[in-house]
């Protein structure tokens, strides 16, 4: 997700990153401003400029993580970096300076934040001219994200440790053995390191067990991003009185459907998955249902229907399990859901799911069944109420109309449902419902979209 700047500088417009304060002295500051979402702070991915650098109007200036989505900060202006204020994997917090740079010969056109309000003229930082004390050291040493933080918990300088892995990356291991967590000699250095004589000289590995201080050999790692988020967002979720009910889908005839079909789905581009039909079967059932489809308003005691079927679906990502929804379920055909949802795995995948994605979810499904697992008991992603978890599809025996055993698709669902507004008779209603859909899945193609 890119955010370019195109507004003046203390505009309030959602969308933007950054905003400047009044210049002095030719030095601008860049604060970090609102993203959407409740997004109050990220983490700094990676900076693709260094102070020293001149920089131009629309470069890549860094990339910064929320728990929910990546987004990538542009500039502004053409001129020349003065101050980074925060390292790589450090947290940078909504409202404040994200870095400084000088104009270069550019003048600020106040004129245009003459409106502002007096809350963020109060708000303006100092603009002399920013220290340069936080530049990198000349010699770059080679090391990982991971590498760097533990050198940075214990200010350490990677300058002076003595690297062992390839090209002279410097190693986790390398860390650890220069604050003396673990023995000297226990990090081997990279085979392309060691010569012949070197391989000769290679002790045999001891007998016995070196004593290690296990408290010295912990490692604290704070929580960010996605897990961090989770922290918050299931400890709100939690404080709702949930309660479950179970029950067994048939899915052999969608099986038969699914499968005639996927080839078809592929000549349009498209990965048809089980997925599509068990959302659009969940938006048919909630036209039934709209309580499962709404919000609970605590304040006011009231409960907010939703007419859109935005239906979150979790999935696993690098960053964590996010729950980023298909827009208006029920206006579309399973083909289309199928489009949608391949474009979010695809955005999953490579970290760039935007906070949009996330927006106005109103109710949810977890399939843990592709990781095997049978029974569950999801959670409600508050303020939905009601979610959906789906179990591993197994072929068991099962009794046909003429009481013969055949051997049939059987899925396991498991729904939680906050508990203040949804009765255990209207999840049942549902969940017969839905469950109807997926065994006759022709049901599905009435009424089309």
């Amino acid at each position: 997700m890119y955010i370019l700047l195109d507004r003046p500088p203390h505009a309030n417009v959602f969308g933007r990153a950054l905003h400047t304060s009044s210049v002095l002295d030719r030095v601008v500051s860049f604060h970090l401003s609102d993203i959407g979402e409740g997004i109050r702070e990220v983490t700094v991915k990676e900076w693709y400029v260094k102070v020293g650098d001149v920089v131009e109007q629309f470069d890549n200036l860094c990339e910064v993580q929320s728990d929910k989505a990546s987004v990538t900060i542009t500039s502004r202006y053409d001129g020349k970096i003065v101050k980074l204020h925060h390292s790589v994997d450090e947290i940078a917090l909504v409202g404040k300076p994200l870095l400084d740079f000088d104009v270069e010969d550019q003048e600020e056109d106040d004129s245009s934040s003459s409106s502002s309000s007096s809350d963020e003229d109060n708000e303006r930082p100092d603009t002399k001219p920013a220290a340069t004390g936080g530049q990198m050291p000349a010699g770059k040493v080679l090391a990982t994200p991971a590498v760097r933080r533990i050198a940075m918990e214990n200010k350490l300088d990677l300058t002076k440790v003595p690297a062992t892995g390839r090209n002279g990356r410097v190693l986790k291991g390398d860390v650890l053995e220069f604050l003396q967590v673990i023995p000297k000699g226990t990090v081997k250095p990279h085979p392309s390191l060691v010569g012949p004589a070197g391989a000769k000289e290679q002790r045999k590995p001891e007998l016995s067990t070196p004593t290690i201080d296990l408290k010295q050999a912990e490692t604290v790692v704070p929580l960010k991003g996605v897990a961090k988020a989770m922290v918050r967002s299931m400890t709100e979720a939690l404080k709702v009185p949930h309660f479950a009910y179970c029950d067994e889908v048939d899915v052999t005839k969608l099986v038969d459907v699914r499968s005639q079909l996927k080839e078809d789905a592929a000549r349009h581009g498209v990965k048809l998955t089980y997925m599509p039909f068990f959302l659009k079967a969940a938006s048919n059932a909630l036209l039934q249902h709209p309580i499962l489809n709404s919000s609970f308003d605590e304040p006011s005691e009231s409960v907010i229907y939703k007419t859109y079927h935005n239906i979150s679906v979790a999935m696993q990502t690098p960053q964590g399990l996010v729950v980023p929804n298909v827009k208006n379920v029920e206006q579309k055909s399973i083909l289309q859901i199928a489009n949608d949802l391949n474009a979010l795995q695809e955005r999953g995948a490579k970290g760039a799911l935007t906070p949009n994605d996330f927006a106005n979810g109103t109710f949810a499904l977890s399939n843990i069944g592709i990781i095997g697992g049978t029974y569950t008991h999801p959670v409600v992603i508050t303020p939905q109420v009601a979610i959906g978890g789906l179990g591993k599809t197994r072929v068991l025996p099962r009794f046909d109309e003429a009481g013969r055993v055949v051997p049939a698709h059987i899925m396991v669902v498991s729904w939680t449902a906050d508990h203040r507004i949804i009765d255990g008779v209207t999840m049942a209603s549902f969940s017969n419902l839905w469950k109807q859909y997926l065994e006759n899945p022709n049901l599905l193609m009435l009424g089309a979209k």
